[in-house]
């Protein structure tokens, strides 16, 4: 779907969030955790205003582009025309987060299955692989209120969150937090293979859980990992990956 450019429209700045925020955008649906239009990644824009960019409502995640991304204020208003909506459920959870989390700049929220599974379990997420016991360093639970489309709602998300990276909504589905883009890709990623590894592993019977002295370093090893960098860390390789597939996401 073609849309005209925005480059030359908007600062430099912001024109590099978007792209990034575009091929975020692209890597979920490469990964296969879209649930076709209905969730949403945001990234807020550097500034006073506490805007922030989030998809266009109807659009397949693996058609936007930089240009196609609607530009909201903390009301949900469109800041610059778009000629699109946006999901009153993607700005109710996307909103309230922004506005709590000013250390945050992406929120990336999914429908997968393993990740809703995973949700719909009492117990929620286990340690039960390397891959949960860098989530369980900070991860919180959101009791199911229905969709998202009422503002009450808001400060109960807040408070579920709270200063964690990691938000599993029961019966719902993952959310994730980051600094920038590449760090919520990168927690997102993480998050929902820890999801599918412990589906596949319950189906094999009795799970064998990680010390709990083991997980106190966890954070630690996770920053020697990435060098401290880390969503930055892996985040040029995926995007020369994307270059290689199909780089429509920087138009």
């Amino acid at each position: 779907m073609h849309m005209p450019s925005l480059k030359a429209h908007v600062s430099e700045e912001e024109w590099q969030l978007r792209c990034d925020l575009a091929a975020c955008y692209r890597l979920v649906a490469l990964y296969g955790w879209t649930d076709l239009v209905f969730t949403h990644i945001s990234a807020r824009v550097p500034g006073p205003d506490h805007h922030f960019l989030i998809n266009p409502y109807g659009l397949l995640f693996e058609e936007i582009t930089a240009s196609s991304l609607v530009l909201v204020d903390q009301e949900g208003n469109q800041v610059r025309e778009s000629g699109f909506n946006v999901n009153r459920a993607g700005f109710v959870i996307h909103s309230a987060i922004h506005a709590k989390r000013t250390d945050v700049q992406c929120v990336l929220h999914t429908h997968t299955r393993a990740g809703v599974a995973i949700s719909a379990q009492r117990a929620g997420l286990l340690a039960v692989s390397q891959q949960a016991s860098f989530v369980l360093t900070g991860l919180g639970y959101h009791d199911y209120e229905g969709v998202a489309l009422r503002d009450d709602e808001k400060p109960r998300l807040q408070d579920s969150l709270g200063p964690n990276n990691f938000l599993m909504l029961r019966n719902h589905g993952l959310l994730t937090v980051g600094r920038t883009i590449a760090d919520a890709f990168l927690a997102m990623y993480i998050f929902e293979s820890a999801c599918q590894i412990q589906v596949s592993a319950q189906v094999g019977g009795d799970l064998l859980c990680i010390d709990p002295h083991i997980l106190e370093r966890v954070a630690d090893a996770a920053r020697l990992q990435t060098g401290g960098l880390g969503g930055e860390f892996v985040w040029p390789a995926l995007l020369r990956k994307l270059d290689r597939l199909n780089a429509a996401y920087k138009d």
